[in-house]
């Protein structure tokens, strides 16, 4: 199988499971089978590349942890304060890493794309206040809508509005990009 398609499999696996989980039966079987899905994923992960990729891990904590709470509270709250907590985590570490001079987001990228530290700093700054936006809108969303409502834009909106964000960014990482030497 691809690479690229496995890993997409593995990130977004454990969501589609929820949806598919909460359609079929309810809000609790939703998260029990997102949890497992979230572990399965982590496992399945470094099983086929032999490194532990540090986003599905410390996002399957924050669904053990919240899912964990939801069902030992019979609280569905916890679940859907998950993705505001996720998108918190890495906006605090997007512009906390800004704020003291480490670009996390370059070492995700930098393989695939090479920038001068300055546009480094501006795509950190661009995803750590999309993703304060998506904490916003989560807490908008499961605040003012059903459960039906919230679990079809936790699993097809906001990786909908991900993606659009990220093909935005292209214009400028394209403008800004830096030549190889092999080229």
């Amino acid at each position: 199988m691809n690479p690229q398609l496995r890993r997409s499999l593995l990130d977004f696996g454990p969501l589609l499971l929820f949806f598919v989980a909460y359609r079929l039966f309810d809000f609790k079987v939703a998260t029990a089978t997102v949890m497992a899905g979230a572990v399965a994923a982590v496992v399945l992960g470094y099983v086929f590349d032999r490194k532990l990729h540090p986003v599905p891990l410390v996002t399957a904590v924050i669904v053990l942890i919240f899912g964990g709470l939801t069902l030992y509270l019979n609280d569905k709250m916890f679940m859907k304060m998950k993705p505001t907590m996720i998108y918190g985590l890495f906006a605090a570490t997007l512009l906390g890493g800004l704020a003291f001079n480490r670009l996390f987001i370059k070492y995700i990228f930098q393989a695939a794309i090479s920038l001068e530290e300055k546009n480094w700093r501006i795509l950190t700054a661009r995803f750590g206040g999309f993703c304060i936006g998506m904490a916003i809108l989560n807490e908008l969303i499961w605040r003012s809508f059903s459960d039906g409502v919230w679990v079809t834009f936790h699993t097809f909106g906001a990786i909908a509005l991900t993606l659009l964000f990220s093909f935005s960014q292209v214009p400028f990482l394209l403008k800004h990009q830096i030549a190889s030497d092999t080229e």
